[in-house]
């Protein structure tokens, strides 16, 4: 058997509640055997927060799987993981069944496909106390009714009755939580927990987690890209590069004096509040948006959706984008930033009219697309392209990449030849980095970084003068967002487009972006230039979500956790009255529930819509 490795500040591994020695994970697969993991040696000791970081593919999540028994058919685990001194790659399924749940906990990436859809949270917490705990009925509710008041589940009672598709995106990572917690587990393994969640959220999650460990004393691996995420929870890090540990330590010598090369890349991608303003997107002489011609004008632009009522039930009206009204100028890049649900991706369908408002005016170069026929506005296509959040679900998977590629052509481009739109279609993979043998790949065969290449090739094919990116890296790893971002300033400086880029990445957003728009509950909170956004908020909204983007500084960034403000938005159902931030606000006053605040143009080109900012001190967040 392998020798059990000392932790990193020197204790031996057998002290640890798991530790990890020669580790391999292999994949068996028509084209041969593939090595995810290996020989991956790590130690966790009570008390103790294990950051685990790396990009996708580097076998993070494999190494846990793999601990919890839970490899795909086809993946075998070689070498040794031990759980309190106890083999657990060769326990029998019983026995492993009995460690997992009762000794570990694991909390996984997405909440929506862990949880079982057809029963009630509050059930689905119970059956796993009944199960590890023996407890009775009666006994197990009372016991999931107290865990989600410990996640900070709002309003647990009736959370307790609801589905897992009633529950926002946080509060189904809560129940998670909850249930990962529910046998008193002594280790806690987090895959991913905050990603795809918006930064509010995250730092709520993040902090919650950060408790627990300081209150349970209990052992937890932190599996993530983010390394604002490490910075604030964990102990110590570990970096992963394609199966193998390449730098571990405690987690401030890693992320401010990082050794290996992988990791000083890591860091240095990270993008940062902190720092200063990308210089790619500094705007050029004399092109101030005040001075530029709008290429595209919103008016008032409002859109509502019926929901609910089911056979018999009352049907409700949902105001998804109240009253908005921005303008894009001509070569400008601007973002448009929120929580989960307040209107982002609403607003910029409305602008391509992929679906139709319900009032207010879309003008693109004069033209208003509303009062165009169908033929004209599909002839505009070709004009005005989007990127979509999830590549592989907008990407055909019964065509190629070059199929996929030079798709728009055949639609927009009718007098090329298919030779034609081969060579175009070659051209623009090369200009988005993909090597010229992945054209005749399916989808499911590229990674989530090469797919969403492809996503955008396909958009630049036809050289539009307006590009919409609606979340297009918020599931990427930080060495392909950065690559992304930096892709996009560069077409976007090379074309001259325009460019609207939707994102819950603040930070990303700062080193794209010329201006930025902070939207929540459908309306607009706050529109200024990026530097004076960031350096110099006016709306309390505006703070909120700066001060909750996490900063990969480990000086800061706990510090900033314990801030984090607890609650979610209300339901867009039932929006407050007045202002619909002042049930989150702490400046509110009673004007702010009479009436809804006017969106004041200031002369600075920013715009504010608060009742109170004139009297708000200069800063309330340290961001």
């Amino acid at each position: 058997m392998p020798s059990i490795p000392a932790s990193a500040e020197g204790a031996p591994a057998a002290a640890a509640v798991l530790s990890l020695s020669g580790l391999t994970v292999t994949f068996d697969t028509p084209r041969g055997r593939i090595t995810a993991a290996r020989e991956v040696a790590l130690a966790v000791e009570r008390g103790e927060c294990l950051g685990v970081v790396g990009e996708s593919g580097a076998g993070k999540s494999q190494v846990f799987l793999a601990v919890m028994g839970l490899l795909a058919a086809n993946g075998r685990a070689q070498g040794s993981a031990r759980f309190l001194g106890q083999e657990l790659l060769r326990l029998a399924p019983a026995a492993l069944d009995r460690v997992r749940g009762a000794g570990i906990g694991m909390v996984f990436q997405d909440p929506m496909t862990s949880l079982t859809p057809h029963l009630a949270v509050g059930e689905q917490i119970a059956e796993v106390i009944s199960r590890h705990r023996g407890s009775a009925r009666a006994e197990a509710r009372s016991g999931a009714l107290a865990l989600l008041r410990r996640v900070q589940v709002s309003d647990p009672e009736r959370r307790m009755r609801q589905y897992p598709h009633e529950l926002s995106g946080g509060m189904r990572q809560r129940v998670m939580i909850a249930i990962a917690l529910s046998s008193e587990p002594q280790l806690l393994i987090a895959d991913e927990p905050t990603t795809s969640l918006d930064v509010t959220i995250q730092a709520q999650i993040l902090a919650l987690l950060a408790e627990l460990k300081r209150e349970r004393g209990m052992a937890m691996v932190l599996i993530t890209h983010d390394l604002g995420a490490v910075a604030g929870v964990a102990d110590r890090v570990a970096v992963m590069r394609e199966g193998c540990i390449v730098e571990t330590g405690p987690v401030a010598a890693v992320l401010k004096a990082p050794r290996d090369p992988y990791t000083r890349t890591l860091v240095r991608d990270t993008p940062r509040l902190d720092a200063g303003t990308d210089a790619a997107v500094a705007e050029a002489p004399g092109t101030s948006p005040a001075r530029r011609a709008a290429a595209l004008t919103l008016t008032d632009v409002s859109v509502r959706f019926d929901v609910g009522g089911g056979w018999f039930g009352p049907r409700a009206q949902l105001s998804a984008v109240s009253a908005v009204s921005l303008e894009l100028y001509a070569g400008e890049s601007l973002g448009v930033v929120g929580e989960s649900g307040c209107g982002k991706s609403t607003l910029v369908r409305a602008a391509l009219q992929l679906l139709r408002p319900d009032a207010g005016r879309v003008v693109w170069m004069g033209q208003a697309l509303g009062d165009l026929p169908k033929s004209a506005l599909r002839a505009l296509r070709r004009d005005l392209q989007i990127i979509f959040q999830d590549p592989l679900g907008s990407l055909d998977p019964r065509m190629t990449v070059a199929q996929i590629v030079a798709e728009p052509l055949r639609v927009h481009a009718r007098d090329l030849d298919r030779g034609a739109r081969a060579a175009e279609a070659a051209a623009v993979l090369r200009r988005v980095g993909l090597a010229p043998e992945l054209a005749s790949r399916y989808p499911h065969e590229l990674s989530g970084g090469q797919c969403q290449r492809v996503g955008i090739a396909r958009a630049m094919i036809l050289k539009p003068r307006l590009l919409i990116c609606d979340e297009p890296v918020s599931a990427l790893d930080i060495p392909t967002q950065q690559q992304i971002v930096t892709l996009l300033g560069a077409l976007k400086r090379e074309s001259g487009m325009c460019l609207l880029f939707v994102s819950h990445n603040l930070a990303l957003v700062r080193q794209l972006c010329e201006r930025v728009l902070v939207l929540y509950l459908g309306r607009m909170m706050e529109l200024a230039p990026s530097q004076d956004l960031y350096t110099r908020p006016l709306h309390p909204y505006t703070r909120e979500l700066l001060t909750a983007v996490p900063i990969p500084d480990p000086d800061i960034q706990p510090a900033r956790l314990a801030r984090a403000r607890a609650g979610e938005p209300p339901s867009p159902l039932s929006p407050p009255s007045g202002c619909v931030y002042r049930t989150r606000c702490p400046h509110a006053a009673p004007v702010c529930a009479e009436r809804i605040p006017e969106w004041e143009e200031l002369p600075d080109a920013r715009r504010v819509a608060c009742h109170r900012w004139r009297a708000l001190p200069e800063s309330d967040s340290d961001a």
